[in-house]
């Protein structure tokens, strides 16, 4: 038990911060409730009239989106072969340097497709 003792008292503190930044909010923030501050908002489109059951979001949300999770893996791996970078030696230097390169041409290919024009 002595050792989750400091990850229990780290939540209890955690959850005591955003109980009490929530009631200090509700209770000091000003209510003035308006159609904007209640509408939808997505950042980059303008709040529209919507279709019931919502409306289309453009294709490039999405490009977004793959496009962060292609670069999310890539740290993913790149902590780990940090780390044991000592004991990999040559071998584990040719191998990240494929992977780079592997993900460079994902980039590459994103870049010249037009992936990360947002016009």
């Amino acid at each position: 038990m002595n050792l989750y003792l400091p990850i229990l008292v780290l939540a209890i503190l955690g959850g005591g911060f955003v109980v009490v930044s929530v009631v200090a909010g509700l209770l000091m923030g000003p209510v003035r409730y308006n159609r904007a501050k209640v509408d939808s908002y997505e950042c980059g489109i303008e709040p529209t009239p919507q279709p019931m059951g919502g409306g289309r979001f453009p294709v490039k949300y999405y490009i977004t989106a793959m496009l962060f999770i292609i670069f999310d893996i890539e740290i993913i791996f790149l902590y780990p072969w940090a780390v044991s970078f000592d004991q990999m030696a040559l071998f584990g230097l040719v191998e990240m340097v494929l992977f780079i390169l592997t993900v460079f041409v994902a980039y590459a290919y994103v870049w010249r497709r037009g992936g990360l024009e947002w016009d």
